[in-house]
């Protein structure tokens, strides 16, 4: 089953969780966004798709403030990154977890040091109230045993899992995955796209998915932006732009 025929956004007379309109961004005479435009409601998947170089992963460092638009308007959770205090900024980030390709985790640490990091430096939590975070985010990406292990100790897909459990453990509200199936073999890569569905289901979080992965895609999107030349060549359910037209689109997704 997919995110589309799973799950429906969470709908209320809110605010979209995320608005961005017209967004621009260019490097030089590399115009990378060219007036992208789009919303997120709560608890709606929206997969990011298109060829390497198309502005994808430049999409969400500009929603995160760090790398600033030529123009347009960003919207996240209410604010606009661009307009805030570094420590507005930075309070504004910890409602938005991160997934890196690679799951960046400190090499020298436990996966237990791993996910107790940010608490330990902020030293508002006690000791048993963050291990059994910490159990908690292991058991929901279905590594419960590995607390003690080294990062060296895992494959792609656990450390994939591991920097998963470090991004839900701090109960973020958006999250921003970037390529989580990338470098993962068929099989893994499905588990951890129904990982993804079985987030977004328990948190009601509102995510953002990079990925060249078109299985990935089909899973976990209630929306699908398919990105050409820095614009936005076609957007809606992914069934839908399954169908469409546009050559392009169809020979992309099929």
């Amino acid at each position: 089953m997919t995110a589309e025929e799973l799950y429906n956004p969470i709908q209320s007379n809110a605010d979209p969780v995320v608005k961005i309109n017209n967004l621009r961004k260019s490097f030089g005479d590399l115009h990378v966004l060219k007036n992208i435009s789009f919303e997120l409601n709560k608890g709606e998947n929206l997969v990011v798709l298109g060829q390497s170089g198309c502005g994808k992963s430049v999409l969400i460092k500009c929603m995160v403030g760090l790398i600033e638009p030529d123009g347009g308007a960003i919207v996240i959770l209410g604010e606009n990154p661009h307009n805030l205090t570094i420590k507005d900024l930075n309070a504004l980030r910890k409602k938005i977890g991160f997934l890196f390709q690679s799951g960046a985790l400190y090499d020298s640490m436990t996966v237990r040091e791993n996910l107790a990091f940010r608490f330990r430096e902020e030293k508002e939590m006690k000791e048993a109230e963050i291990n059994q975070l910490i159990e908690e985010a292991l058991e929901q990406v279905g590594l419960p045993d590995t607390g003690n292990k080294m990062p060296s100790e895992l494959s792609g897909g656990m450390r994939k899992r591991i920097g998963l459990a470090r991004t839900i453990i701090l109960k973020p509200e958006i999250i921003l995955y970037d390529e989580p199936t990338t470098g993962l073999d068929p099989i893994t890569s499905k588990e951890m796209s129904e990982l993804i569905l079985s987030i977004q289901k328990k948190y009601q979080c509102t995510s953002i998915i990079i990925t060249h992965d078109i299985e990935c895609a089909k899973l976990t999107s209630n929306k699908v932006m398919l990105l050409k030349e820095g614009l936005v060549k076609e957007s809606g359910t992914f069934s839908a732009l399954q169908k469409s037209s546009d050559e392009w689109v169809h020979s992309f997704l099929n």
